[in-house]
Parts: structure tokens; sequence; C-alpha cells
């Protein structure tokens, strides 16, 4: 049972909750803010009677996705996941969770703490819920504002992981070398996932590479295969460390307009299993990837993995598909070169010419420096795009990206209001076409609501 200031921390929580409730807003930060300033051990002091313990998700790219999947395979075994599903995921984040699923005794009504964790919130984090097992997708450069170098961030990551019990397992992406060596001092606890598939992928490095050396003795990596940004095939020719063996694989990956298929292999099954994700994109593959991998650390069967994968639903703006006026519009969240060239190679790898909302911020959590656009890859979008119309706090930056990319000037409009760019964009696409929404997170956010008041789609915290 929780100590009696974890039991106050928890009731301001639920009034906060329920007064941010009747207004109408997510209440997804501020009960948890509420809850950590009355007890700073909050999510630590409730977490702990959790009966299946604690998961912790976390990366640069794909974590919200990853952790969806591992909410539904553990469900779909018949566990009850608490999980911060609206993507809030610093502490306060994670203790908003916490609040929505006690009674007002602080008795937690799930047996499992799934909990997406900001990757630079993550060395904190883990000390405080003492996860069970502990997933990263990736590590790419991303809010050099507040993520630091990536040299720094993966050490810090790495020197919490080592302080961990024994017992915690790690979930880790053997194609990215800044998330494999997380593994060096916590190998015999590991499981590793990868891509396997010969055909995906490049001899040639790619020009958004995050990982060129290195990270034991920083001389340079050689790849025999590149499959996103810095993930593949590595190997260091000078002090031997390499790819590890995976234990979760993909030797298949086949990539479709609305879905991906992977041939599995490795310790996740006696034979060769099939797996269908109902989302396009080879960083998707990654992800479901990940998901297996966790659900095979937790002993989940791979038959209740697959099922739950099977009938997936993207969280919002990660592909997810919305209706409106005879358009469907696609909603893809990007923040980083390494996300924005996954997204947009998932949109063009199947031959699409694709009809835009692009919109670009530059709030708090966005990130303040919008530099990154400039690595991203969008000389390989701009010759397929049909027209952008161009929204947000910097969309005279990003106009400015696109001209430079090669997009002609009547392919172009700027729009001020999101609400507005939405409905000029869908006046510019034949009824029954696809409207692809690229855009950073406050800017998606603002799109999104303007979606949700004319009833297109719920606030993203009911998702």
């Amino acid at each position: 049972m929780a100590d009696a200031l974890a039991i106050l921390a928890n009731a301001a929580a639920k009034l906060t909750r329920e007064g941010l409730r009747v207004s109408g807003r997510g209440a997804t930060a501020l009960p948890g803010l509420v809850a950590l300033t009355v007890d700073p051990d909050f999510i630590g002091a409730l977490s702990s009677s959790l009966p299946h313990g604690v998961i912790c998700v976390s990366g640069t790219n794909g974590k919200t996705t990853t952790a969806r999947m591992l909410a539904d395979m553990t469900r779909t075994a018949g566990w009850d996941p608490i999980h911060n599903r609206s993507g809030s995921n610093l502490d306060r984040g994670v203790a908003s969770a916490l609040v929505a699923e006690t009674n007002w005794s602080a008795e937690p009504s799930g047996d499992l703490g799934l909990f997406e964790i900001d990757e630079a919130s993550l060395p904190g984090a883990v000390g405080k819920l003492k996860p069970r097992v502990v997933v990263i997708t990736n590590l790419f450069r991303d809010q050099m504002d507040r993520y630091f170098e990536l040299d720094t961030l993966a050490k810090r990551i790495g020197d919490a992981l080592a302080s961990l019990d024994p017992n915690t397992k790690l979930v880790l992406n053997a194609d990215d070398p800044l998330v494999a060596n997380l593994a060096v001092r916590r190998e015999a606890n590991t499981v590793f996932f990868g891509i396997d598939d010969p055909d995906v992928g490049s001899s040639l490095p790619q020009a958004i590479s995050d990982a060129t050396r290195c990270p034991r003795c920083r001389s340079p990596l050689v790849y025999r295969r590149v499959v996103l940004a810095h993930e593949g095939d590595w190997s260091c020719r000078s002090c031997g460390l390499a790819r590890p063996r995976r234990d979760v694989a993909a030797t298949k990956v086949v990539l479709a307009e609305g879905s991906t298929e992977l041939e599995l292999a490795g310790t996740v099954g006696s034979v060769f299993e099939r797996a269908r994700v109902p989302i396009p994109g080879l960083y998707n593959a990654y992800n479901a990837l990940a998901a297996l991998a966790a659900a095979r650390a937790l002993d989940i069967g791979l038959a209740d993995a697959l099922r739950a994968l099977a009938s997936f639903r993207p969280a919002f703006g990660r592909l997810e598909t919305v209706d409106f006026k005879g358009r469907q519009l696609r909603l893809v969240l990007v923040k980083n070169p390494a996300g924005f060239n996954a997204a947009t190679s998932a949109l063009l790898e199947t031959g699409r010419h694709p009809r835009l909302v692009a919109a670009l911020n530059d709030r708090d959590a966005d990130g303040r420096d919008v530099s990154w656009i400039w690595d991203a890859d969008f000389e390989s979008l701009a010759p397929a795009v049909e027209h952008a119309v161009i929204t947000g706090v910097r969309s005279g930056d990003l106009a400015l990206r696109f001209k430079y990319a090669g997009l002609a000037k009547e392919k172009l409009e700027l729009v001020s209001a999101p609400a507005a760019a939405i409905e000029r964009a869908v006046a510019l696409s034949p009824d029954r076409t696809e409207l692809v929404v690229l855009a950073t997170y406050t800017a998606m956010l603002a799109l999104r609501d303007a979606l949700a008041k004319s009833g297109a789609v719920v606030p993203f915290w009911e998702d």
C-alpha cells in the first residue's frame, strides 16, 4: 500500500485531473506535475506495487508506436497495462498515467507499467521506476538545444542502464551501433533485434549518419549494408566491435502502400513466422521488431504478439489516417532529419506523388533550433510533390527549404492559420485522393485540433 505522502499526492493530482477534464482539456501532464510536487518519489512509490513490473520504451524515433504495439500485445496476453498512451513522456506524463489508473487510496488498477520515456529523461526515470525491461529503439540527433551531443546522451543512458538490477532485461536495436554498444556491460541479459533482409538498404552511406565512428574506440565504422541513416550491418576493423547477433530478426521485409510484412527468424520462434503490420514504412518494421523483441523478453507468446500486431492502429500523427471532406489525410509527425527521411521514404517507396500540408513550429516541445530541416532530404521529396501548402510559426523557413530543394514556386503556397491551411490543401486535392500532413509536434497538435473541431477526429488524449 502507498504511504501517506503518495496518497496525498494522488488525491491532489486527481482533483486537478477532474478539473481539467471538466474543462475539456487532456490532463496528460499537469496532474502528474502536481503529484510530483507533493511527492517527488510518486512514480516510484506507485509503480513498485505492479505485479508485472515496469517496462520503459525509449529512443529518438519510434518509441510511441513501439510502446503502443507492446501495449496491445500485453492486453492480448491478458495483462492490464497502465500506459502513458498520449505520448506525454516526461516524469509528469508517467505520473499522470498512474494517477488516471489509481483509486483514491493510490492503489493502481492495472498490473503492468508500460511507459514511453523521453530519451534525455531516461537516465533519471529508470532509477525511479526500476524497470523489468528497457527497450531502446534508436539514437539520432534530435533537438540539440535539449539533448546534447549524441555521444554524451548515449554515455548517460549507458551509465544509468549499467546501474540497474542485473535481472533487468535490455531490448536493443542491433543495427544501431550507439544503441548496441549500451549492452557492453549487460550482454548476458539483452535481447537484440534487427533487419537481416539483404535486399533492404544499400552499401552506400546515407546523407544523414550520426554514427560514423566506433562508439568504443572512435575509429571509422564500416558498413556492409545501410538500412536507415546509421542503422545497418556495421563493424569496426580497429577494435572488433560489430553488430551483435539478432534474437529477433526480419529476414524479409515487404513494403506496401498501407502495410509492412515481415518474415521473422531468430529465437523469437522455433520456425519462421510471418508478421503483418497494418502501417507502411521501413521504420515501422523496426518498431514492430522492437515490440516483438520486448514481448519475447516478457515471455509473451508469439501467437498473441502477432495477433495484436495485425490489428494495430497508429497513434496520432504516426501515419494516422483521417477521412475529411472526401479526402484521406495521412498525418505524419516529423521532428529530426532521420525521422523526416524515414517518413518521406515510406511515402515515396510505393511511387506516390504526394499532395502536402507541411507545418514547422519552433516551440519548446518542437525544439527551438529548426536548422535540422537543411540536413533532411527534401531533395528526394520535392520532385514528387504535386503541391504543398505551408503553415506554422516557421513557415517561411520551411517554404525556403522546399524552394532550394527544387519545388516549383507555382506548387507552393503559404497559409498562416492551421485550419485554413487544411481547407486550402483540400480544395487543391481532387476528391478521393490522399493528402499528406507533415508537421512538427506542436504544429501537428494545432492541425489536429482543427480537425477535432470539425468532428473528423477525437482529441488525441482520448485516442
